[in-house]
């Protein structure tokens, strides 16, 4: 989705900054950490908006729903959730801790999520102040924060391999009637009854 961000009368079209966000992340139905950080992203847009519309910048915003290891891989996703302003990851030390809900979505076994470290405290959801900061320091530029190189992703850790297998299981075990990997993510877990159905002569919801 695209903020709209209206250009000054100093700033033409051609001349406008451009500043792409990617927001990555598993779940936001059941995932307390993925919906707050969703809700802190909209906010620090909303706050620093008429300083982006002063500066004519503008704000795309992706938001990706990761649903499968494959998908995983492919976007270089290794936690959830996950803020990247122009490519870059917004956190940049890699810190996770158990996360219930998610086990509670998954339903096999401990699954850790994301932990937002900024200014020496830890959060289990990205502050509004920390994803604030990394936009303003990508239009302005400026020297990096002194922190650890990110963790390089290498391959999709076993973490969200089990987080993938518990979804394609309970999405089989509740839609007898597609294969397991299209169950998984044809539709959220609660409207799998009403998506999918039953199988049955005349097929289901999900083709």
């Amino acid at each position: 989705m695209t903020h709209p961000i209206l250009s000054t009368q100093t700033a033409r079209p051609s001349e406008r900054q451009r500043i792409d966000i990617e927001f990555l992340y598993l779940d936001l139905d059941v995932c307390s950490r993925c919906r707050g950080t969703d809700q802190n992203l909209e906010a620090a847009l909303s706050e620093i908006s008429r300083l982006l519309e002063l500066t004519g910048v503008e704000v795309q915003v992706r938001k990706t729903l990761v649903a499968s290891e494959k998908q995983a891989r492919n976007l270089g996703f290794y936690s959830s959730p996950t803020i990247r302003v122009n490519g870059k990851e917004i956190a940049l030390e890699f810190r996770e801790s158990r996360c219930e809900s998610c086990e509670e979505c998954a339903g096999n076994g401990e699954i850790h999520c994301r932990v937002w470290v900024f200014q020496g405290k830890d959060y289990t959801e990205a502050p509004k102040a920390m994803i604030i900061d990394a936009i303003l320091r990508e239009i302005y530029g400026g020297l990096p924060q002194p922190v650890p190189e990110p963790t390089p992703f290498n391959e999709v850790p076993e973490n969200l391999k089990r987080f993938f297998a518990g979804k394609v299981q309970k999405a089989a075990a509740v839609s007898p009637c597609c294969p397991p990997a299209e169950a998984a993510v044809c539709c959220d877990p609660s409207e799998k009854p009403a998506c999918c159905g039953t199988d049955d002569a005349d097929g289901c919801g999900c083709k």
